[in-house]
């Protein structure tokens, strides 16, 4: 008979009050592929995390088989096991100090966070296998905070694998990757797979999971089943940006020989370019090429080098204040900043959109009644009401995604930029969100999407920017 790697039985989950999973049966096999699908919510991170030890459950039975023994503590899982996940990123991208990517991986193999320990020969031997079978010696001594989302992936998949474990767990493991980085890694993992390692991938997009023999577990309202839920109903509505006529004329934003500099790496540029009245953006490129670093350097968070510059025409004063005011940006950095509250008391969902109307992170400024009223009424029309009095902690990914992406849009700001800004968010909620775009845009909302994925370039967007290595390598006209 074979012993399961991870036996739940009859598990319950709590956390903050609220019960998180209940009664949870549900066994891994060496060698098996699971797929976890369900909405935001549901259950899916929290299972994975259940998997891997980091949360323990108040009621039912854990068991690992790890190694082909049993136990019930899972201290060796905590040292084998861990998920490749944007809260794994997390960690790195709020740290104050430089870990690179080789830190990051060494402390993988003694199952830590941080590489506390001088590398011995054993260590040493695992990091070049690992290091040639992930293709990451270009980033071995790159500062983690200066990676793109798809490098950042490819490190933690890497970390993931440098104690040689017997289960992988993925939690939305496509999202922020290119197509190119997608097929890479979505082999690798075949590959992986195919030596005996078991898959749990938690997904929203089955169609991008690496092709294996998947047995397919839906995760709703914190139950497992065999059995697909009934799907919601689609709102029919059209997600189409509209082109009409611009509210305002001229430039809004202007780039010259702009060029960004993180933790000393090049990230972007030279670039010159301009963001015009009616205009609507798709930009695209590689993992790498600068994209985020765009967007960011569009909304403030970044300033061009010595030499270069930015203008924001449309500003009557170009100062922190008015951007954050006039800007909504959706990203996965905007998502760890917005995890926690700087004030000291608990982060709720509606402080995170109340935020927006003086472009704070962390803590609000005084909201109006009327401003608490749009807060209100925009999350009644995303079906955020629920989440409204949530602390932020103790939401998924999918969660706080959905409260972003009504962040950036609840003071119709002039720009909005959705860098990666549908990745961890179900297809109803995603399309919930896109029905606002229209009257958005017919408010005067202009729209910059960065994207690798078809469906996620909405139809309608009038202008397309590809980027590779930093630099501008094409731009034409969509409509």
């Amino acid at each position: 008979m074979t012993v399961p790697l991870v036996d739940l039985r009859n598990v319950t989950v709590i956390a903050g009050g609220r019960t998180l999973l209940s009664e949870v049966t549900l066994s891994v096999s060496p060698g098996e592929a699971v797929r976890l699908s369900g909405p935001n919510g549901g259950g899916k991170t929290t299972l994975l995390r259940l998997l891997s030890g980091e949360v323990a459950p108040v009621r039912g039975e854990r068991i690992y088989g790890l190694g082909g023994g049993f136990q019930r503590s899972a201290v060796q899982a905590r040292r084998t096991l861990s998920i490749v996940g944007p809260d794994a990123e997390a960690f790195y991208l709020t740290r104050d100090w430089e870990q690179t990517v080789r830190d990051v991986l060494l402390a993988g193999f003694h199952g830590e966070t941080l590489n506390l320990w001088e590398a011995d020969a054993p260590a040493l031997k695992r990091l070049d296998e690992v290091v040639t079978l992930t293709n990451l010696s270009a980033l071995l001594h790159r500062d983690f905070r200066t990676l793109s989302h798809g490098q950042r992936r490819r490190t933690l998949l890497a970390r993931a694998l440098m104690p040689a474990p017997e289960l992988l767990l993925l939690d939305e493991f496509t999202d922020g990757l290119s197509g190119k980085a997608r097929a890479e890694l979505g082999q690798l993992l075949k590959d992986i797979h195919a030596t005996g390692t078991a898959l749990v991938l938690a997904t929203h997009r089955p169609d991008e999971a690496p092709q294996v023999d998947w047995r397919t577990v839906y995760v709703q309202g914190g139950h497992v089943s065999d059995t697909p839920p009934i799907s919601r109903k689609k709102t029919g509505s059209s997600s189409t940006v509209s082109k009409v006529s611009p509210a305002r004329s001229g430039t809004l934003i202007r780039l010259t020989n702009a060029e960004v500099y993180r933790n000393g790496h090049h990230a972007l540029g030279p670039v010159t370019w301009a963001w015009e009245s009616g205009q609507h953006w798709l930009v695209t490129g590689e993992n790498g090429s600068g994209k985020s670093t765009l967007a960011r350097l569009i909304a403030g968070e970044f300033h061009p080098a010595r030499g270069g510059s930015i203008e924001r025409p449309y500003l009557k004063r170009d100062l922190l204040s008015q951007r954050r005011r006039s800007i909504g940006l959706v990203s996965a950095e905007v998502g760890i900043r917005q995890r926690s509250s700087l004030s000291g008391r608990e982060w709720l969902g509606r402080d995170v959109i109340a935020s927006a109307f003086q472009g704070t992170e962390g803590f609000t400024e005084e909201v109006t009644q009327a401003q608490w009223g749009q807060v209100d009424e925009l999350a009644a029309r995303l079906e955020l009401t629920e989440l409204l009095e949530r602390g932020t902690e103790t939401l998924s990914q999918g969660q706080l995604r959905r409260l972003l992406l009504a962040r950036a849009a609840v003071h119709h700001p002039t720009l909005l930029i959705l860098d990666e800004g549908l990745d961890f968010v179900d297809a109803y909620s995603r399309e919930l969100f896109l029905n606002l775009l229209p009257e958005l845009i017919h408010a005067g909302t202009h729209l910059l999407v960065i994207a690798h994925r078809q469906n996620d370039a909405l139809a309608g967007l009038t202008h397309h920017l590809h980027l590779e290595n930093g630099r501008i390598q094409g731009q034409s006209t969509l409509l």
